[in-house]
């Protein structure tokens, strides 16, 4: 016998209080109570994923995501959550398959249209991303949320200038948004007479701005005093942002030093041949290390070879160590999925992670995997994929850390914001990646930042020859490159490679002592 309506909204609501209490197996049995009633609510079926999320059941909470993309749901909210849970799970055949389901564009509403050019976007898809934005912005052409979007990506695919005017457009219909100042601030290099200084100060002073608010502004500041060379206002302004940024994220040290820790502690594997050749497949090629020691460089200089597709920062280790392991997790990896990794089939996450990759592929037979906290992930690449190539990007540490402090990176890397935080996650970094060569002799080989922008051409010919591709002048031409790159530098890597005569850093040395002191120590 069915349900009444009234016990399903009585289920419903059930469910929603023990989630709030953090009660996961109550908020389930409710769930699973109304989707008894009604097996095919695509609703009830989000809010499963989500719960078995919340709990660690990745393979559960992937399996309702899937179950709800089955019911084709057509209601606006239900399709915002369930596309977002699908990229979540990096199920990109029916987050496709859905959108090929859609009516033509003009019958899509505009906050559905930011919703998938967003979800298209985190694929690295910008040129799709792109066409849902354009007929967005053709339906309302000053939307700030739209135009917003459309500058991000148009700043991934190099297209600054138009990105600039979508974000002046922004600022001279809604002035108070902070979010616009930052993306502007990073457009290009502000001048005296062409900058956002004083309106930035101007909207840092209005009463009731929240944490996120005041660290777009104040990092936003922090880039263009920077650029003008006032260095004594940018780290105040720095120093600001960073305080707003670290209030708003629990992180603890201690986790990271316990997750190396237990990394080191896995056992190995026997010894075998160093890496193992695959005839007629695919040979991924991983670029790892801290972010902002120039991974985004490297893989723009691989993308040059006619045998190498670059694809960018991916998560799809992540989610196949996940599926392995039957455990969700916040971040690339946890004390959790490091246990239950000592029980799994590594065979099974490298053929699971190669044929999840086949979409995005062409004829190229390498591709470039570019999330640099792979570091963590590198032992399990190794065991995985004996034919990956693993590319770790080395820097100066004050250089790579100050980077790290003047960047915003959503709720990532929650170490970034404070120095003496940052220092000591980068001693666990290297004692980790130490781990690594001694623990995969010959699998890893160390690219240096620094050598490699004073003589490019003999960098990559030896990453060329790690590799196994024969080195292309083609390598060198960045300036030729049109691919979106979704990172940090999307602006810095469409030039030239370039070396810097003094490091970024210097002018706030004495400031960083705290910083540097630690690293040192």
């Amino acid at each position: 016998m069915a349900a009444s309506p009234a016990q399903i909204r009585k289920w419903l609501t059930d469910a929603e209080a023990h989630a709030s209490r953090r009660d996961w197996p109550r908020a389930i049995e409710s769930y699973e109570a109304a989707l008894g009633s009604n097996p095919g609510d695509a609703f009830v079926l989000v809010q499963l994923s989500y719960v078995h999320s919340l709990a660690g059941h990745y393979r559960m909470a992937r399996d309702y995501a899937l179950q709800a993309a089955a019911a084709r749901p057509r209601d606006p909210q239900v399709v915002k959550e369930l596309v977002a849970r699908l990229r979540t799970f990096n199920e990109a055949g029916a987050f496709h398959e859905f959108i090929a389901r859609l009516p033509p564009l003009h019958e899509v509403s505009i906050p559905l249209l930011l919703v998938f050019a967003a979800q298209l976007s985190y694929f690295n898809e910008q040129g799709s991303a792109l066409v849902f934005l354009d007929e967005a912005k053709e339906a309302d052409p000053a939307f700030p949320a739209t135009l917003m979007a459309r500058s991000q990506v148009l700043t991934y695919l190099g297209r600054f200038d138009e990105a600039e005017q979508d974000l002046q457009r922004v600022l001279a219909r809604a002035p108070e948004i902070a979010q616009a100042y930052w993306l502007i601030s990073r457009l290009r290099k502000q001048k005296p007479d062409s900058n956002h200084v004083d309106a930035i100060r101007k909207q840092l002073a209005r009463p009731g701005r929240n944490a996120d608010e005041i660290a777009l502004l104040a990092n936003a500041l922090h880039k263009e005093l920077d650029d003008l060379g006032d260095y004594e206002g940018a780290w105040q302004a720095l120093e600001q942002a960073c305080r707003a940024k670290r209030s708003r994220l629990n992180y603890r040290a201690e986790d990271s030093r316990v997750l190396v820790d237990k990394l080191i502690g896995l056992p190995l594997p026997p010894r075998g041949p160093s890496f193992q050749t695959i005839e007629g497949g695919r040979t991924p090629i991983f670029i790892i290390g801290m972010h902002r020691s120039g991974t985004t460089l490297l893989e723009q200089l691989l993308d040059g070879h006619g045998d190498v597709r670059g694809v960018g920062e991916l998560y799809d280790f992540t989610s196949q160590m996940r599926n392995a392991t039957d455990h969700h997790c916040r971040g690339v990896i946890d004390a959790t999925i490091v246990e239950r990794a000592r029980g799994i089939d590594f065979g099974a996450v490298g053929a699971g992670y190669l044929k999840g990759m086949e979409w995005r592929l062409g004829e190229e037979r390498c591709f470039t995997d570019k999330l640099p906290s792979n570091f963590l992930n590198a032992g399990f690449i190794c065991r995985a994929l004996p034919q990956a190539k693993l590319l770790h990007m080395v820097r100066d540490p004050v250089e790579i850390c100050f980077s790290n402090l003047r960047e915003l990176f959503s709720d990532a890397n929650p170490y970034s914001y404070d120095q003496l935080e940052l220092a000591d996650f980068y001693r666990q970094y290297q004692r980790l990646m130490a781990h690594w060569h001694e623990a995969y002799p010959g699998r890893i080989m160390d690219v240096d930042y620094g050598a490699l922008t004073r003589e490019p051409e003999a960098g990559m010919r030896r990453v060329a020859a790690f590799c196994g591709v024969g080195f292309q002048p083609a390598m060198l031409d960045m300036q030729q490159r049109s691919r979106g790159v979704a990172t940090a530098s999307a602006v810095q890597v469409r030039d030239k490679v370039t070396a810097r005569e003094q490091p970024k850093w210097l002018p706030y040395e004495s400031r960083l002592r705290p910083l540097i002191d630690a690293l040192e120590s």
